[in-house]
């Protein structure tokens, strides 16, 4: 299994992208603007998208995908999500008012959308990859996720703060090698983190304490301009700790 990272941070400007994770080259983790930056060919080539949750930096690639390679598909995109996330994508977004529901162009006998509910704890099986949503604690119904294949595991938390379920889940996995985990604001910011539910230095520190497994740790959603700073405050709470930055177009393979 190869991951590559198509957009990692917690905005856009100046190349920024907001969270896509491209697992080899047919599934997607999160749709936000760094799913623009795959060739046509390459869209053409996903076939499952997972999502953490449905604010629209992690959600906002995928009509334009649906849109763009739809019709040059013999079998539609299926969308994977818990079943209140997938909720809010038909509500809000597949209405026929801000997009039009792909789930039934050209016709709901051959559509370019597929739904696909799928519950925590619950596993999908593609070839020899296993995906499986694990709990997170954010300001709406979201998920993260475990990966994993015979070389291994990687988890994925998307967007979080603190939450011992999340740990607990992590402590599950004896062979997690590799934890992409979100931090998105400085420690002078904890008030606007804890209110919108995402992770500071302190907050991480504390929540790695409890981990009996021990991953690499690469950080993701961090907030631009401040990504240095917030860099600079994880090393020094996590001296013990391989902890680096992600990177757009950063490889992991498991």
């Amino acid at each position: 299994m190869k991951l590559t990272v198509l957009g990692c941070s917690g905005g856009i400007g100046s190349g920024r992208h907001t969270t896509c994770l491209m697992v080899d080259d047919d599934v997607l983790i999160d749709a936000g603007t760094g799913v623009t930056t795959l060739g046509f060919d390459a869209l053409r080539r996903i076939n499952h998208v997972f999502l953490t949750h449905a604010h629209l930096d992690h959600i906002l690639g995928l009509p334009l995908l649906l849109d763009s390679v739809g019709e040059q598909r013999d079998t539609p995109v299926t969308v994977h999500a818990l079943p209140e996330v997938l909720a809010v994508l038909e509500k809000h977004l597949f209405n026929w008012q801000l997009w039009p529901d792909f789930r039934e162009i050209p016709s709901p006998d051959a559509p370019w959308l597929r739904f696909e509910p799928l519950q925590l704890g619950q596993t999908c099986g593609l070839g020899a990859r296993r995906f499986r949503p694990v709990p997170v604690n954010h300001v709406v119904p979201a998920c993260g996720y475990h990966l994993a294949v015979a070389g291994g595991s990687l988890v994925f938390s998307g967007d979080t703060t603190q939450s011992p379920v999340f740990v607990d889940a992590l402590n599950d996995i004896p062979d997690l090698r590799h934890l992409i985990i979100e931090t998105s604001f400085e420690n002078a910011l904890a008030d606007v983190a804890r209110a919108s539910r995402h992770h500071w230095p302190e907050s991480l520190a504390a929540e790695l304490a409890g981990l009996r497994v021990r991953p690499d740790i690469w950080i993701t959603h961090l907030k631009p301009g401040n990504e240095a700073a917030i860099m600079q405050e994880l090393r020094a709470a996590l001296p013990d700790w391989r902890v680096d930055a992600l990177a757009q177009q950063q490889t992991i393979c498991l």
